[in-house]
C-alpha cells in the first residue's frame, strides 16, 4: 500500500482526484491541503510515497513548498497551465495532468508511479527543482528558519554571499541560509535589481552608496548599512553598466 497526499487549493479538484483514486486501491489517501503549507505539514507527519500537487496556489506555489522537503516524494503535478507545466516537467516529473483530465489520463499516470521506483523519483524532482522556475516566482525567495518558514521579497534582500554549497541571504533582520548555487540566484533574480558583483557576492544596487577602489584592478561596494562587497574586475564592468557610470 502506497501513502498518497493531494495538495491543491480547490475543492473540486481535490475530490476528482480522490474519485479517480477509488480505482487504485493499492494508493491510499492519507491527508488533502488546500495550500502548501498544509502540504508541507502533512509531508512532515505522514511521509507520503506520493503526492498529487497543484503548482498555482496561495501562500506558496507547489514548487517553492517542495523546495522545503527535505527527502520529496514522487510528485504527479496536476495544473491548468500548460505553459510551463508541460515544457518544463515533462522529461523529470513522473508524470504531469493538464486540467481537465479523464480517468484514463489519470490512470496512465499512476501507472508511471508504480513503474518507477522512490528513488528515482525523488532525484527526478531535485532535477526539476534545480532546472525549471516558476514565471513569477522570482519576486520572492522561500527559507526555512528552524521550524519557521521565512518568505522575503526580493527588494528586502541586501546582498548574497557564497556559503560552501550554501548561500547566505542578508536582510535587515540578519541573514538566512538557502541549499542553492549563486549561479542559480544570478540567472533567478531581477537582473535590473542585482548584479554579481564578485563570484562569491550577489548585491542589491538599490543598496549601493559608492564604490571604492581596492588593491589593483578590484574594488569594494558600500552598502547603506555599512557592509563592504567584494567587486571584481568584471563585476565592476557589470556594476558600471547597470548603473549608468
Amino acid at each position: 500500500m502506497s501513502k498518497v497526499i493531494i495538495i491543491d487549493d480547490e475543492f473540486l479538484a481535490r475530490s476528482m482526484v480522490k474519485e479517480y483514486l477509488k480505482k487504485h486501491p493499492q494508493l491510499e489517501v492519507v491527508a488533502e491541503c488546500g495550500d502548501g503549507f498544509e502540504g508541507l505539514k502533512a509531508i512532515q507527519e505522514y511521509e507520503p510515497d506520493l503526492i498529487f500537487l497543484d503548482i498555482q496556489m496561495p501562500k506558496i506555489s507547489g514548487f517553492e513548498m517542495l523546495e522545503l522537503v527535505e527527502n520529496p516524494p514522487a510528485v504527479i503535478f496536476a495544473t491548468a497551465f500548460d505553459e510551463y507545466a508541460i515544457k518544463a516537467f515533462e522529461a523529470h516529473a513522473i508524470d504531469y495532468l493538464l486540467k481537465p483530465f479523464d480517468q484514463e489520463r489519470f490512470d496512465k499516470a499512476v501507472s508511471k508511479f508504480v513503474a518507477q521506483s522512490r528513488p528515482v523519483a525523488v532525484e527526478n524532482t531535485k532535477e526539476l527543482l534545480n532546472d525549471a522556475q516558476l514565471p513569477g516566482s522570482n519576486n520572492r525567495i522561500v527559507v526555512k528558519n528552524g521550524s519557521k518558514i521565512k518568505i522575503i521579497p526580493v527588494q528586502e534582500v541586501l546582498y548574497l554571499e557564497a556559503a560552501d554549497d550554501f548561500v547566505k541571504i542578508f536582510t535587515k533582520e540578519g541573514y538566512y541560509l538557502k541549499n542553492k548555487t549563486m549561479s542559480f540566484f544570478e540567472s533567478f533574480l531581477p537582473a535590473d535589481m542585482f548584479v554579481r558583483s564578485h563570484r562569491s557576492f550577489i548585491v542589491n544596487i538599490q543598496e549601493i552608496t559608492r564604490i571604492d577602489p581596492y588593491e589593483k584592478d578590484g574594488h569594494v561596494a558600500i552598502l547603506k548599512n555599512g557592509a563592504k562587497i567584494n567587486v571584481s574586475r568584471n563585476g565592476y564592468g557589470k556594476l558600471k553598466g547597470v548603473l549608468g557610470l
